[in-house]
């Protein structure tokens, strides 16, 4: 019914426009037989020519559309379209799908009234000469649309109209074989082909930065799970030996060696230690050591206990004492001492172990695998945040300062 409705309204109104101009200029249709005739015959063919203009219009929207109603009929279409994206990201969307548009030219965009008007070309389904000229073609400039966005929290609203550049009330005779229909429909499936490029986008970049993320896990873990196994060999047979010669002095090792283990164990998480938890280590490790080496090794900490609670990449305060000793003090005959020293300055923790040992010769150096892995595992979790300096010390060994980044309340204060 709308169908029929839709071609009798057309047909009708071609028939009023004609008998009114039948009227006009056919001033004896009324005495002159001949003359009557005729203009009912221009009359008659009119109606003809607006039915069958009318008709093809219907049946293509239909084609395009696979439904007829008053509203995929009319020559001017407006949409509205919802994108979940902020306004600004919603215009470029826009604007980028009608400028791709089949006869898109002419196109004015103002960002920031987030507004879009363009011309589009009419680009006729029939092309028959002639014939194709005459029915539905809305003029010489074609159709246009106009677009404006208006924000909406995180999402942008589109108001999307698509018309022909003609008055209003020529759609009471002329039709645009479904070409505004066809266009709002082209615009609307760009948008969703972008917006769904966009996702799919997003998704790829959660999810390589989820890989990434799991893949520094995995680096941090591996170079966190390397531990020096000669030094857990050498403590338990030096407390094996002092079990025969001063049982007490080996169960203090052993005692030293089992808190040194629990704050070792592997972490079920990427969190961060603190510098406490870290400076338990390091003073059970130092510990053992002083009972292996005796007056040789002595140990200076100056580190506030307001600063224990600090947040501190596990591992690496024991790497730079594992350092001086094995480096420095373990080879040097009179041995020497580690100072543990932490401070804040301008929102950063630095953390300094130094050592009097054997210093930065050629004899003194390692592999350099453990300040490696430090510098690694530091800007794997801060990246250019975080710091990590190594220098002679005077008058002898070597000063290693790591500086990470800090948030509590600054304090310079030291406790021993």
């Amino acid at each position: 019914m709308t169908s029929f409705f839709f071609i009798f309204r057309i047909t009708l109104a071609w028939a009023i426009a004609n008998t009114v101009l039948a009227i006009t200029i056919g001033q004896t249709i009324l005495s002159d037989r001949d003359s009557g005739g005729s203009l009912l015959l221009l009359v008659l063919g009119a109606m003809a020519f607006a039915a069958v203009n009318a008709f093809s219009h219907v049946r293509r929207v239909r084609l395009l559309t696979g439904e007829v109603s008053s509203a995929t009929l009319s020559s001017r279409q407006r949409r509205q379209i919802e994108v979940p994206f902020e306004a600004g990201e919603t215009f470029d969307i826009i604007d980028a799908a009608i400028r791709d548009l089949p006869g898109a030219e002419q196109v004015d965009s103002a960002r920031d009234s987030l507004q879009v008007r363009a011309k589009i070309r009419y680009l006729h389904p029939y092309r028959g000469g002639w014939l194709s000229r005459m029915t539905g073609h809305p003029g010489p400039s074609g159709n246009q649309v106009i677009v404006t966005v208006t924000p909406n929290g995180d999402a942008g609203s589109v108001t999307l109209i698509c018309e022909p550049e003609r008055w209003a009330w020529t759609d009471w005779f002329m039709v645009d074989a479904g070409a505004n229909v066809e266009n709002a429909d082209a615009i609307g499936r760009a948008v969703a082909r972008r917006v769904a490029e966009r996702r799919r986008s997003e998704q790829a970049a959660a999810a390589q930065t989820a890989t990434e993320k799991e893949l520094t896990v995995a680096k941090l873990s591996l170079l966190h799970a390397q531990v020096e196994p000669h030094f857990l060999y050498n403590t338990l047979a030096s407390a094996q030996l002092l079990t025969r010669s001063d049982p007490a002095r080996a169960d203090e090792m052993l005692g030293n060696l089992i808190a040194y283990l629990r704050n070792s164990l592997p972490r079920t998480d990427d969190a961060l230690s603190t510098l406490g938890k870290e400076l338990e280590r390091a003073r059970a490790y130092l510990d053992i050591l002083v009972i292996r080496m005796g007056p040789r090794l002595r140990l200076q900490v100056e580190v506030a206990a307001g600063l224990h609670a600090a947040p501190f990449p596990a591992m690496m305060l024991q790497t730079l004492v594992e350092n001086a000793i094995k480096h420095g003090l373990e080879a040097k005959a009179g041995g020497g001492t580690v100072w543990i020293i932490a401070r804040v300055h301008d929102g950063a923790l630095a953390l300094t172990v130094a050592d009097d040992g054997r210093g930065l010769s050629g004899e003194g150096g390692g592999t350099g695998i453990g300040l490696r892995n430090v510098r690694e595992r530091l800007r794997l979790a801060y990246g250019s945040a975080a710091g990590f300096t190594i220098v002679s010390n005077y008058p002898s060994g070597v000063a290693a300062t790591i500086s990470v980044p800090y948030t509590g309340a600054a304090t310079t204060q030291a406790a021993a």
